[in-house]
């Protein structure tokens, strides 16, 4: 029989109005990594903390390792860890002295804290760091010295509330060597993360919509129970082609990836003569055709939208099909196509002795989507700080829109639009208040003002919301508000910083159906990520690592240079960082 280490019964639990999670009924075994997938405010986080017995249940029950977590507290938490999603560590403290502090927290006799540490120190590539405050590691530092904290007592069960949120793909892969590793040696681990591409290196996973399990078994199961096939077609005008295609008969939905288009199907053998017919008629050359599995995001979308609850992070709003550009956007995107939008030469940015940015240089085109990725302090929100004209460059040059960005800022301002990683809504301000406010920051007034705004609450699905406080909302609806508060006064550029974080699956590739007609539009889309992923929609990227550009080109270039087959822009980022460490 199973050994079953977690078990959840019709767990519920409400905040005020809000139902965060309702009925869910899951069982994880012992020595397996469960994985808790799903966007901003689907349930992931509040699950966790009743199944770690930091939340009491309003209905329902929990079991950990047998007993009780709520009335049985004494026999269950010395047996396990609960790792948050921001850094609960002390960051006045050294690595090796939290790893101590832990360790005396949880009465783990001398001789074998100090065993363990070493163990954990070597396994965590943290030993030549032992002696640095916790305050100056980098993300992905402080992610693993977390989990070494949870890991010093030798638990039986390890919650991680999304332990890979914001780091670097190489942390990513290094996090998941050590999970991995405690999984062989019998270790439960149970853990949440919005990363579809990360439910694959789980044994099996629940996928969180609204609240609820939508779906739960093992990734290949899941991506069994999506209806069609999966087309990926090879070709150099995907956009173009997904415009074409999308309506017609047996087509379910599509995407952009790259220089390809995935379209999910009926029949795909029947399929195939009549998109090759399509294509050829409108004079795009087909370079391949062939079948593909489906993706953890597809199995996500197609099992979300067969319940029809909407997200809880807010409805999907507008699709490719139904985004209209305004005039104020299309009169602004009409620039030369053939002048660049942005130029960065040498560009350098100092903190006292430290160098964010050490002699940047690239160049972006009018209407290209430019992707700026990296791990958290490699450079990419210093980089964009400097671009809009917030920070002035150390050294170096550069130029926006024919601009300098030294001299020439007050010029600049009204013509970029900007939205920050963290701070671009005010969140004691209502919805509406926080549009109005981007509307008389941009001089946006008289009769364009109301019509403007009217769009910006449209697109981001707020309409029926405009008199909720911004900091009530959801991560995903926060970012969208932000999203299209940036365009109001019709930008010729826009600097995006991580536009898509806390979104569902569905939000995601719809926004970057978006950026893609305003793209089109000659409008250019300067946007960093940590969804590698991502990186498939832009037209060009560059890669930052430790403040230097590391690479700079096409995805489909940048996965060529590296000469393995099926390599993704990740693998290509992880084998750039190795090389630079």
């Amino acid at each position: 029989m199973t050994d079953i280490v977690i078990q959840a019964s019709s767990l519920t639990r409400t905040f005020g109005r809000t139902v965060a999670v309702q009925g869910i009924e899951l069982s994880v075994n012992r020595g397996e990594i469960f994985g808790l997938l799903g966007p901003d405010g689907a349930g992931k986080s509040t699950t966790l903390r009743l199944l770690s017995g930091l939340l009491t249940p309003d209905a329902g029950s929990v079991r950990v390792l047998g007993s009780d977590v709520i009335r049985q507290k004494a026999s269950v938490n010395p047996n396990i860890a609960y790792v948050s999603e921001g850094f609960t560590l002390y960051e006045s403290l050294s690595v090796k002295e939290n790893l101590d502090f832990f360790a005396r927290l949880r009465r783990v006799p001398g001789k074998e804290a100090r065993a363990r540490q070493r163990e954990l120190l070597a396994f965590s590539r943290l030993e030549a760091f032992a002696g640095r405050r916790a305050e100056h590691l980098s993300g992905g530092m402080k992610k693993k010295l977390a989990l070494c904290c949870a890991l010093i007592h030798g638990p039986e069960v390890v919650f991680l509330d999304e332990p890979t949120t914001g780091i670097d793909p190489l942390s990513r892969r290094e996090l998941w060597r050590i999970l991995t590793t405690y999984r062989s040696r019998g270790v439960t681990i149970c853990l949440s993360t919005p990363y579809m591409d990360e439910a694959e290196k789980c044994d099996r996973v629940a996928l969180f919509h609204g609240g609820r399990i939508v779906g739960a078994g093992r990734p290949e199961d899941l991506k069994e129970q999506v209806p069609g096939e999966s087309l990926e077609l090879s070709l150099a005008a995907p956009w173009r082609a997904l415009a074409l295609l999308k309506d017609r008969p047996g087509i379910r939905g599509g995407q952009v990836l790259g220089n390809t288009v995935r379209l999910a199907v009926d029949r795909a053998a029947e399929r195939i003569p009549d998109l090759e017919g399509a294509l050829a008629g409108n004079g795009i050359k087909l370079d391949n055709c062939r079948t593909v599995p489906f993706s953890m995001e597809d199995a996500f979308i197609a099992l979300a939208s067969a319940t029809g609850v909407p997200p809880v992070n807010g409805p999907a709003g507008p699709g490719e099909e139904s985004f209209a550009p305004p005039p104020f956007l299309i009169a602004n995107g009409a620039g030369d196509r053939a002048a660049p939008a942005v130029q960065v030469s040498d560009l350098t940015r100092k903190f006292g002795s430290f160098i964010a940015v050490d002699r940047v240089s690239f160049e972006v085109r009018r209407g290209e989507i430019f992707g700026f990725l990296g791990p958290n302090g490699a450079g990419k929100s210093t980089t964009i700080r400097m671009l809009c004209g917030i920070l002035a460059p150390t050294s170096g040059s550069g130029w926006v829109l024919g601009l300098d960005i030294a001299r020439d800022v007050e010029k600049l301002k009204p013509r970029l639009g900007y939205m920050s990683q963290r701070f671009s809504l005010y969140k004691d301000l209502t919805v509406e208040e926080n549009v109005d406010f981007y509307a008389r920051l941009y001089s946006v007034a008289g009769r364009q003002e109301q019509s403007r705004k009217d769009w910006v609450l449209d697109m981001a699905g707020l309409a029926d919301k405009k008199n909720t406080l911004a900091g009530q909302l959801a991560g995903g609806w926060k970012q969208r508000l932000a999203l299209m508060a940036a365009f109001i006064h019709g930008p010729e550029i826009v600097f995006l910083d991580e536009p898509t974080s806390g979104m569902d699956p569905l939000s995601r590739r719809r926004c970057w159906a978006f950026l893609n007609n305003i793209a089109n539009l000659g409008i250019t889309v300067f946007v960093s990520t940590h969804y590698m992923d991502e990186a498939e929609y832009c037209q060009k990227l560059g890669l930052l690592y430790d403040g230097k550009l590391a690479a700079l080109g096409t995805p489909a270039a940048l996965k060529a240079e590296l000469g393995k087959p099926h390599a993704t822009v990740e693998d290509v980022f992880v084998s750039l960082a190795e090389g630079t460490r």
